[in-house]
């Protein structure tokens, strides 16, 4: 399997955004994060989306999706991970966009809980995708269920999530797709008892990998995460990446939870390389100020407007401005590692002269996602 990088950034495969973008030019995302909708029928402990209430909420339709994806192809978007805040194969929009956007050559992945995605919709997506990731926050039934449902009697919803990622990997292995199949949880440093068992569910269900993570909080520490305290499941983590195999390789984000809640930048410039839409439609430069009290970082919504005029609109070019400039403090003043961290680290490092972004041609998977 190409290598991939999940424990860092791919700015260094984009190299000419970085150059248009130290020229002063307006540049388009590499990639673009976002849900197509806000709903979710899981409750997982940690989920960040929860910190991001309250905020407005929108219809996204098949034609919006449709009219964001020609506005991407137009602007030069080159990979479309659907993440964000919402559970997007909830959406009568999910299986069109996807294709749409596979259409455009705009690459696509997407992660999910996998509890909607049946075999008969990974028949109609997987063609189209870069890789799937799915969420499964423990490796053992009943700790699935009280990690990721509010319901302690659904102990029905794990049978249902690994038959589906059973048939995700069924489907790929007959029709020899090149699509990535991974899962993933996040852990707290109270998790050590849960590691080895994700490990081991990962290789049992023959997916290319299972990733662990940091648990990210928000700057007023409402999760309560202790970063200082993952250090007690260091060696869980070592045994579990031991555990890989040909197979299946076993991450663990190093990097995230040695950076923990103190970044080691304060400008925020990767935010016009890795844009975050969320599942109301909402424009905003990252996830974490998608909530209503971050409302000066609501840059529009594109149901309501279309995306290529809010990105060439003076209020998305002053929030980025904003973000890379002296009066923002991403230490003190946005969440935990957010998703552009790895971006932000190398380019606060390139900006600075300690270690300058050079053009990589190396053979990685999913070059399109930073």
């Amino acid at each position: 399997m190409t290598r991939l990088i999940l424990d860092g950034s791919k700015i260094a495969w984009h190299t000419d955004r970085v150059q248009a973008w130290e020229a002063g030019e307006r540049i388009a995302p590499v990639s673009v994060d976002m849900a197509l909708t806000r709903a979710c029928q899981a409750s997982c402990r940690g989920c960040y989306a929860v910190l991001q209430e309250p905020q407005e909420r929108e219809n996204i339709t098949v034609d919006h999706g449709y009219a964001l994806l020609d506005d991407f192809a137009e602007i030069g978007v080159r990979a479309v991970s659907i993440v964000s805040d919402g559970e997007s194969t909830l959406s009568p929009a999910y299986v069109p966009f996807i294709q749409r956007a596979a259409s455009l050559g705009i690459d696509v992945g997407n992660a999910t809980n996998g509890w909607r995605l049946f075999p008969d919709v990974s028949e109609q997506v997987l063609p189209n995708m870069e890789w799937v990731r799915f969420t499964v926050l423990a490796g053992k039934p009943e700790s699935f269920t009280r990690m990721m449902s509010a319901d302690p009697t659904r102990t029905d919803l794990f049978d249902t999530a690994m038959a589906n990622i059973s048939a995700a990997v069924a489907i790929k292995r007959r029709d020899n797709l090149d699509v990535t199949l991974g899962i993933q949880t996040f852990v707290t440093p109270s998790d050590g008892d849960e590691i080895r068992a994700f490990a081991q569910l990962g290789i049992d269900l023959g997916v290319d990998y299972a990733v662990i993570k940091h648990t990210s909080d928000d700057e007023r520490g409402s999760f309560g995460v202790k970063y200082d305290d993952y250090g007690g499941i260091t060696e869980a983590l070592k045994e579990a990446e031991a555990m890989s195999t040909h197979d299946t390789a076993v991450i663990v984000k190093w990097n995230k939870i040695r950076d923990g809640n103190k970044p080691p930048y304060k400008r925020m410039y990767a935010t016009p390389f890795l844009l975050q839409i969320s599942g109301s439609g909402l424009v905003a430069p990252s996830g974490m100020f998608f909530n209503a009290r971050y409302s000066k970082f609501h840059i529009g919504n594109f149901t309501q407007e279309r995306f290529i005029d809010i990105w060439r609109s003076e209020r998305y070019w002053d929030c980025m401005e904003y973000l890379a400039g002296p009066m923002f403090d991403a230490q003190t003043m946005m969440g935990s590692l957010p998703i552009q961290h790895y971006t932000a680290v190398a380019l606060d490092r390139h900006v600075k002269g300690l270690e300058k972004i050079v053009p990589s041609t190396e053979d990685v998977a999913h070059v399109n996602f930073l």
